[in-house]
């Protein structure tokens, strides 16, 4: 589209909001960007619609139809209350609203009540800010029709956004997900009712945090080890965020008297004043919190990002030297631990099961498999590891499951990634390993002795615009259509092709089904000496992802630091093989 003919549709598109039944601050704001010579800004907060996705909502907040405001959080709110009115017609109808600390999401959680509640739907609000677990964990406790939280999760501060879930407190899937998009669609700002029924607005607070952390503990399978390791040094820093309401207030109830918080960043704060991305995924966030740990000599660094469903730790390797462990070795350590454990006390049955991405560690399967367990996989977000749960609800138990990205879910309870329950069960884990003579980089050194070594690198490529949208569209073609036949010397033994839903046998050239609910643009590589590659283009952004993983033999623990360097080397060349 021409320059000249975009600045004429938003100009008309802004106009009609000056004309329409917005606030005078609105109204104000958008004359000063339309007398402006620049007229960057205007096209920024108009050239679109802020679509709400089958997550929810997500943007920069300010004024504008590609904004997040009281307007587009309300057509949303509208639009999901037009849609329970429809899917529960004739019965009792309850939502949960939370928020975490981002700007205006106190101010977006109330207006979002206010209109539920003008719909005649009985909302529970939280008297503050929340970790997102919780509000997962409250929609299945109250026994709601579903829910929301106003949160954009680890989003740099000039973000917010909005999730909803449904009444097993997990994100909403098919067909839910595009009849609500529907439903808000329609939704035009004369329709959304701000007037609000305070009768049907109940606060609630302790009342919930009391019964969650009572299940929490329930999740505990070494309750002797973390008494004889009460002292243990925990560091934990929530990042400004929600993590500091029950976070800190959990690890002391289940019995550990030694966390020592990180002060500065347990400052609430949607400005995030001490980080530049209040992310436990990136090096810099946790800086502060292993300043801490030097100080005290702490065993164990802990971070939750902002809305406390991720959580990131650091511990000291075998040079006493502070380093980061990552999402996909997380996963590894939780399976290996709640699976021995659960074997050790004989609680280990044979229906029990596990979830894990199709993204994320072959190792956590390899580890399952030999303990005689199944792992599922699912595709990437947790709305899949929670349809999996729900899927064999009554029928077999759930006792584990994660995702590369940072999120863990230690149990049912909650339908989302946990940091709140993760913090606790790693705090445990490490008390546990201390107990037989083990740090936690030990623990993973020793797992990768007994089931292998492997290594994980996430690669992102960007390109912009509508050629870079293009250009991505041509590499899947290309993959799809020339798939490399070796990765690192090593050659293709299996493709799977998660948008026909085929596997191939490459060898052979056998095809098989893959047993999935829905297709997603994900093709994957597996080599005969146990390498993976997952490409997909993200959902959210303008780039294509890459997961490569490639295992190594390491037949003694001294010979860690050189396998290590093997399979970065072994990386490297896998990105040569891809062209990457």
């Amino acid at each position: 589209m021409e320059n000249t003919e975009l600045l004429q549709q938003v100009t008309a598109k802004a106009n009609t909001w000056l004309n329409g039944n917005y606030d005078e601050d609105t109204k104000n704001a958008i004359r000063q960007m339309l007398n402006s010579e620049d007229k960057t800004e205007l096209i920024e907060c108009f050239y679109k619609d802020l679509e709400f996705g089958t997550g929810g909502l997500r943007g920069i907040m300010g004024v504008g139809s590609n904004r997040m405001n009281i307007y587009t959080v309300g057509a949303a709110t509208q639009g999901l209350s037009n849609y329970l009115n429809k899917e529960f017609a004739g019965k009792p109808i309850s939502v949960v609203v939370g928020h975490d600390c981002r700007n205006n999401s106190r101010l977006f959680a109330e207006i979002s009540a206010d209109i539920f509640s003008a719909n005649g739907i009985k909302v529970y609000l939280f008297e503050s800010l929340r970790p997102t677990p919780e509000i997962s964990f409250a929609i299945r406790q109250l026994g709601c029709q579903s829910g929301i939280i106003l949160t954009a999760s680890h989003n740099p501060k000039e973000y917010n956004g909005y999730k909803a879930y449904w009444s097993d407190g997990a994100q909403i899937i098919a067909p839910h997900d595009e009849n609500i998009i529907a439903e808000v669609e329609k939704v035009s700002v004369d329709q959304i009712k701000f007037t609000p029924n305070k009768e049907l607005i109940q606060i609630i607070g302790e009342d919930i945090d009391k019964i969650y952390l009572e299940n929490v503990k329930t999740i505990f399978l070494s309750p002797d080890a973390i008494q004889r390791n009460k002292d243990l040094k925990i560091v934990y820093t929530p990042i400004h965020g929600t993590g500091i309401k029950l976070i800190p207030r959990c690890l002391q109830e289940i019995g550990f008297e030694n966390v020592i918080l990180v002060e500065e960043q347990t400052v609430v704060s949607g400005d995030f004043p001490t980080v530049v991305s209040p992310n436990p995924e990136e090096p810099a966030a946790l800086d502060l919190a292993i300043r801490k740990a030097k100080e005290v000599d702490a065993d164990i660094v802990m971070a939750s990002d902002p809305d406390a469903d991720r959580m990131g730790i650091a511990v000291k390797n075998d040079k006493n030297e502070w380093i980061l462990i990552n999402g996909n070795q997380t996963a590894i350590m939780f399976t290996y631990y709640i699976l021995k454990r659960r074997q050790e006390l004989g609680i280990l049955k044979a229906d029990d099961f596990m979830v894990k991405t199709i993204v994320t560690s072959e190792l956590s399967k390899k580890i399952c498999n030999a303990f005689d367990i199944e792992m599922f996989d699912c595709y990437t977000g947790f709305k899949w590891i929670a349809a999996v749960i729900r899927d064999n609800e009554g029928k077999r138990k759930y006792i584990g499951g994660g995702e590369e990205s940072y999120g863990y879910l230690p149990a049912d309870f909650v339908r989302d990634k946990d940091a709140v329950s993760s913090c606790a069960l790693m705090a445990e884990m490490t008390a546990w390993a201390k107990d037989n003579g083990m740090t936690i980089f030990e623990l993973l050194q020793k797992i990768y002795l007994e089931f292998g070594f492997s290594k994980e690198k996430g690669i992102s490529i960007v390109k912009k615009g509508k050629t870079g949208a293009e250009e991505i569209v041509a590499m899947m073609k290309n993959f799809r259509q020339n798939p490399p036949k070796e990765l690192a010397g090593s050659p293709v033994a299996i493709i799977k092709d998660y948008q026909t839903l085929k596997q191939t046998i490459v060898k052979t050239g056998e095809i098989k089904d893959l047993d999935f609910p829905c297709t997603s643009n994900v093709i994957q590589y597996f080599t005969e000496d146990g390498s993976k590659v997952s490409v997909r283009p993200s959902g959210t952004e303008p780039k294509i992802k890459f997961y490569v993983e490639v295992s190594c033999e390491m037949d003694c623990i001294c010979n860690y630091n050189k396998v290590e360097q093997q399979a970065t080397e072994k990386i490297d060349a896998v990105r040569k093989s891809l062209g990457v």
